[in-house]
């Protein structure tokens, strides 16, 4: 039998992984994007500077897999950098542990309290911020954590465990905040400041704002009035929320890889992450105190992250789940598949080029055209083994930031955006199909589309016309900004395309 892999049973031949001397900050969301990402970043700057303060507890949330993946390998993991026509291995050891709040919530608050800890980061993707469809916090998703914050502060907890019984966190927004609150409260016992920096990875505008945002409205709701002053405080003068960008395709390990690298390594890694060769990560320079030397992975500090932000949204993510659509449509698997598709290609370069690139201002040294070219070949890559199906999720969530403003600045423009029509019609094809063969649409608003799907069709999403169909959803609340949901020119270019969809009957994946 193999042996696992362990930061004390380390392959031969190998480049050993960092070993840090203490948790310098706490992840929420430890899947395979900060493993093969933000991770691999901290590893190589503590590789550059010999810093070694800048460990990790990663935070689980939805599952102990990841835990019990990586707590018997000390938090050591392999990066399998997957190319199209060469691919590397690297050993990360900058995860020290993961902690599951379902069983762990105390050791979780007491870290993000603790002095040595001084940022905490996120990936926990746009639906894991908990809002509701006009983008306020969504009190339904967190009332338990908001109920456990007040029985916290009014316990007086230094950090958030000294009641007999920790609550489970039981959303990432919820744990962040009991955090913060912990922190707050402990900071003030042993009369220090304690700043800290809550830096959000998530694909959004402005997503350190909206963090900052939802974090106030949070607070209001546990602690209203003078109970949650305090925390206010402390928050308005020693907490900061950088907007960040990020970008690699990280899909996920399958079975033959984690067997090849076995083949290769003679020892057993179920943590595994997958990585294509680019990776990108553009930060706000506003923290609150220390940080890793990110900049010397290649992370680029900037004072305005919006113009990155809104190139990477509206180029790469918004082509992206144009493909994956479409390409399910097609009955495609992949999304190399659905790219090569030359039908799928040409559609997806006039979102690209005809569509998005006009509304961009390039940051400065940017080639965006050449960014666009560079993202086709990206996504054509057949190792990075990306599904339609995954890219697809959460549809409502993303279109605003996908496709939304594009739309809007074209329409603004006085042109059809005739790439994005393609790609709506595409989404909502998509989600009527699902509706009339019964099945979940997997999207935060999913019971809601597929009534309104059966509504249309007068209880039946059998009998609900393709068209009709689509017009109901783009007109969808926080679907699209503005009046674009009520432009004719939009609606009639939208109905064009999804009338020519509905003609084809390939099975959808």
């Amino acid at each position: 039998m193999t042996d696992r892999l362990h930061r004390d049973h380390l392959p031969a031949g190998t480049q050993p992984p960092v070993t840090p001397e203490t948790v310098g900050f706490v992840h929420l969301g430890i899947g395979a994007f900060h493993r093969a990402h933000q991770a691999v970043c901290t590893e190589q700057a503590a590789r550059a500077t010999g810093d070694r303060r800048w460990g990790i507890l990663g935070v689980t949330q939805r599952s102990a897999r990841v835990r019990d993946q990586l707590r018997p390998q000390g938090g050591v993991y392999t990066v399998l950098t997957a190319g199209a026509h060469e691919s590397s291995i690297d050993l990360v050891g900058s995860v020290l542990d993961v902690a599951w709040p379902a069983e762990e919530t105390g050791r979780v608050l007491s870290t993000i309290a603790a002095p040595t800890t001084h940022l905490v980061t996120l990936t926990v993707t746009e639906k894991g911020y908990c809002r509701d469809g006009a983008g306020a916090l969504d009190r339904s998703q967190v009332d338990g954590d908001l109920a456990a914050l007040a029985a916290e502060t009014s316990a007086g907890a230094d950090d958030g465990t000294a009641a007999a019984d920790v609550v489970p966190g039981a959303s990432a927004i919820g744990l962040l905040v009991r955090g913060l609150a912990a922190r707050q409260r402990s900071a003030a016992a042993a009369g220090e400041r304690r700043p800290l920096t809550v830096l959000t990875c998530d694909n959004m505008v402005d997503n350190g704002r909206v963090l900052a945002r939802l974090v106030g409205e949070a607070v209001d709701a546990a602690l209203p009035g003078a109970e949650g002053d305090d925390l206010r405080d402390w928050l308005a003068r020693d907490v900061t929320f950088p907007c960040s960008m990020v970008d690699r395709i990280v899909p996920a390990t399958t079975p033959g890889q984690r067997d090849a690298v076995e083949a290769e390594l003679g020892v057993r890694d179920e943590g595994l992450v997958v990585g294509e060769p680019f990776s990108q990560w553009v930060i706000e320079d506003r923290f609150a105190g220390p940080r890793p030397a990110w900049e010397e992975a290649g992370a680029t500090l900037t004072d305005d992250v919006s113009v990155w932000e809104r190139a990477k949204l509206r180029l790469l993510n918004g082509t992206h789940s144009l493909l994956a659509y479409a390409g399910r449509l097609a009955g495609h698997t992949t999304m190399a598949e659905a790219v090569q598709d030359p039908a799928i290609a040409a559609r997806a370069r006039q979102l690209l080029f005809d569509d998005a690139l006009p509304t961009l201002t390039p940051p400065a040294g940017a080639d965006l055209s050449a960014y666009g070219e560079s993202l086709l070949e990206r996504f054509a890559n057949p190792a990075t083994g990306h599904t339609t199906r995954q890219v697809s999720m959460d549809g409502t969530q993303k279109i605003p930031y996908r496709w939304g403003d594009t739309i809007a600045a074209r329409l603004a423009a006085d042109h059809v955006p005739h790439g994005a029509a393609y790609a709506l019609a595409c989404w909502a094809e998509v989600v009527r199909r699902e509706a009339v063969e019964g099945r979940a649409v997997d999207d935060p608003r999913g019971e809601e589309l597929q009534r309104l799907v059966a509504a249309v069709g007068d209880g039946s999403a059998e009998h609900a016309d393709p068209v009709e169909v689509t017009r109901a959803l783009t007109a969808l609340p926080g679907l699209l900004p503005g009046d674009a949901a009520q432009d004719p020119r939009l609606l009639d270019a939208v109905a064009v395309e999804v009338e020519a969809l509905a003609e084809h009957t390939a099975t959808m994946r």
